[in-house]
């Protein structure tokens, strides 16, 4: 399949059926989508797969309870089929920059990287991730890092590492909330692509 339908067409599911997904499907998946660009081949990115019968223990951690007694997304997205913990090891980026190929560049040192690109890589992952499970006809959603994060780690049974964000996986019923951030109004993707201005001679 091309690449450009697949981007057009992907959305985010917050609404599940209750429908089984194949853990060692998404195992799979990760790893496919663990071949995205590293810096300096760190290989610093993680994924932790959760089968589905651990979704409602999982959210039961990395939400809040006066969340899910009121939240409308609740119900659809606790039937997701499976999980993702997409987490980061900036130790193993200091450490690839140290050797002697990497010395150079000053990058030993965590307060050294303008740009962490621990978070870099693991966005891109990310991204591959979504793209596959939406060339595999599933859905997903991303479950932003925004609280909870210790807990969400400690239950996980992850040390040593950051969590980025979670993908929640599943077959979407067709009765997702939409996000009140699609009526907001934006620039439009074509005014967002510019060039360098050349003087003309």
């Amino acid at each position: 399949m091309d690449l450009a339908p697949l981007l057009r067409r992907r959305r985010m599911t917050r609404s599940f059926a209750p429908a089984s997904v194949d853990q060692a499907l998404i195992d799979e998946l990760c790893e496919l989508a663990l071949y995205a660009p590293t810096a300096g081949n760190s290989a610093g990115v993680r994924m932790t797969t959760l089968a589905g019968d651990q979704v409602g223990e999982y959210l039961s951690v990395a939400t809040d309870a006066s969340w899910r007694a009121s939240s409308p997304r609740y119900a659809g997205l606790a039937r997701a089929g499976a999980v993702v913990i997409v987490t980061s090891r900036p130790q193993d980026y200091l450490e690839r920059y140290a050797e002697p190929d990497k010395a150079a560049s000053g990058l030993r040192d965590l307060a050294a990287w303008s740009v962490p690109y621990w978070h870099t890589d693991a966005a891109m992952a990310t991204m591959s991730l979504l793209l596959l499970l939406e060339e595999r006809g599933l859905g997903a959603a991303l479950w932003g890092n925004f609280r909870h994060e210790s807990e969400v780690l400690a239950w996980a049974g992850v040390h040593d590492e950051l969590l980025f964000a979670t993908v929640l996986v599943g077959v979407g019923d067709g009765h997702d909330h939409p996000s009140s951030s699609l009526s907001r109004e934006v620039v439009s993707r074509r005014e967002r692509v510019r060039r360098v201005a050349r003087a003309t001679t």
